[in-house]
């Protein structure tokens, strides 16, 4: 083989590795979860993608945008409080390309300028909250950060999604005071809990002493009701017996106690004067036996 021909066979083969060369490099396989933004001779004509993608070589080149969410860690921030505490605080901002075009366009490094945005957003939302805020309102100051960053990230097609706060670090004098002010703060309820269970004992042996007395009382009346009703069923027999008892009865009776009184040992015996009219009936009944004892 001549050298002519080898020349043209090398010259050859070389263009056809230039000629791969230059078509794999122009293919580009796009991921779902990436955009491809084109520009061709140094304008942007838009995004490609997700799939197979061809650029016209050297006239168009593009740019990588990943559409995942993502996490930027802030780190530690000291900032002052409304009332010139300094504290220490980091947090974490969950974010998303929303606008490829925008993201590579309209900003050079969104990842740091976001970060750059995010503490100084933290100095000013911070700066105008109290020290015992901060620690009771994370989620609060979470949504403010998260509403002012997406206000100035919206224009470079991005979404923050979240902002987390992780710690927040108050000066070591701020703690040793939080520390004595939570143990008192606990010595103070364990008092109260103490104050309000002898304070229910004491009630509710009151309610109890109470009710007792309720109930003695009422079986007290009860008891005097029942005496009462009984004394008055008493009276009633005896006020229905007597309706019964003639004047000889009675006299009998007077007779029986006069008995009894001359059995006993006592000889005086004292009798009003009533007493003899009570004894007219027997003296009438024995002289009418007399009188017929005669006729007789």
């Amino acid at each position: 083989m001549s050298p002519q021909v080898l020349t043209i066979l090398c010259f050859g083969g070389f263009l056809l590795l230039f000629a791969a060369i230059i078509f794999f490099a122009a293919i580009k396989i796009v991921r779902e979860y990436q955009r491809l933004v084109v520009f061709r001779l140094g304008k942007c004509v838009g995004q490609r993608g997700p799939g197979l993608v061809l650029l016209i070589p050297f006239i168009e080149n593009g740019i990588w945008a990943d559409l995942r969410e993502q996490f930027l860690e802030v780190p530690h921030q000291t900032t002052i409080t409304k009332d010139n505490a300094g504290i220490s605080v980091d947090f974490v901002i969950y974010q998303k390309v929303i606008d490829p075009v925008a993201s590579v366009v309209q900003v050079q490094n969104f990842a740091g300028a976001a970060q750059t945005i995010a503490t100084t957003t933290l100095r000013a939302v911070i700066g105008d909250i109290l020290l015992d805020d901060v620690l009771a309102q994370r989620e609060h100051i979470n949504t403010v950060l998260r509403t002012k960053l997406d206000e100035v990230t919206e224009r470079w097609g991005i979404k923050v999604t979240a902002v987390e706060i992780r710690e927040i670090l108050p000066p070591r004098e701020v703690q040793e005071a939080m520390t004595r002010q939570m143990s008192a703060e606990r010595t103070r309820r364990a008092v109260v809990t103490e104050a309000e269970g002898k304070k229910q004992a004491t009630v509710t042996v009151a309610e109890g002493d109470k009710q007792s007395a309720i109930l003695r009382a009422e079986g007290e009346k009860q008891s005097r009701i029942l005496s009462a009703e009984g004394f008055s069923e008493a009276l009633t027999t005896i006020f229905n017996a007597a309706k019964g008892v003639d004047s000889k009865t009675m006299s009998l009776q007077y007779l029986e106690a006069l008995k009894a009184l001359g059995a006993g040992p006592a000889t005086k015996f004292i009798f009003p004067m009533e007493f003899s009219n009570l004894l007219k009936p027997f003296i009438g009944y024995a002289a009418e036996v007399s009188e017929g004892e005669k006729k007789k």
